[in-house]
C-alpha cells in the first residue's frame, strides 16, 4: 500500500491496551504525532468509539478495522496495531482482536474512505497474510508486508 496509507511509524507491535477505548487512544496519539495533524485525540477517540456503537468493526478471524471520518482531515490514514494480548471486541464470529486496522479520513470523503477499508479489508483477509502479520518480528516487518503492493494488487 503505497499510496501512503500507513506509514512506518503508524505500525506498533505488541501494543497492551485494555479497552477499546484505550486501543482508539494509543492510535490517535500515534497518527497525530507521525502526521504532524493538529487534531483533537478526544475528537478522534469519540468519533471512533461512536462508530463501533453502530455495530462492531470486528470482522473475524482475530481482526478489527475501527474507523471514523474526522473533520479537518486532509486525507485517508491509517494505523496498524498488532495487540499484545487479544481483545474482545464483539466480531462476527466472537473471535478475539488482535490484528487492528485504524483508518481515519476526512468528514467529506466517503467514497475514499470507502475505498481504504475495503482495500485492507481484502489485504486482511487473506489467511496467509494475517499469518505473517501475527508472525512478524519486528513493527518495521508488519509495514513491510502492508505496504507489499503485489499483496495489496493481488488481493483485490
Amino acid at each position: 500500500m503505497n499510496d501512503g496509507l500507513f506509514s512506518s511509524g503508524s505500525v506498533v507491535i505488541d501494543l497492551n491496551a485494555g479497552s477499546q477505548k484505550q486501543l482508539f487512544q494509543d492510535m490517535a496519539l500515534r497518527l497525530i504525532e507521525v502526521h504532524g495533524f493538529d487534531l483533537s485525540c478526544r475528537d478522534i477517540v469519540s468519533a471512533a468509539m461512536e462508530r463501533e456503537r453502530l455495530g462492531s468493526t470486528g470482522v473475524g478471524n482475530g481482526v478489527a478495522l475501527p474507523h471514523a471520518r474526522i473533520e479537518g482531515l486532509d486525507r485517508v490514514v491509517a494505523g496498524f496495531a498488532r495487540l499484545s494480548e487479544p481483545m474482545d471486541f464483539d466480531s462476527i464470529d466472537g473471535r478475539p482482536v488482535d490484528l487492528v486496522a485504524f483508518l481515519l479520513a476526512p468528514a467529506d470523503a466517503a467514497g475514499a474512505h470507502l475505498r481504504a477499508l475495503a482495500r485492507v479489508s481484502r489485504q486482511l483477509r487473506r489467511e496467509d497474510n494475517r499469518s505473517r502479520l501475527r508472525a512478524a518480528p519486528d513493527a518495521l516487518s508488519v509495514f513491510t508486508i502492508l505496504s507489499d503492493e503485489t499483496l495489496a494488487s493481488a488481493a483485490a
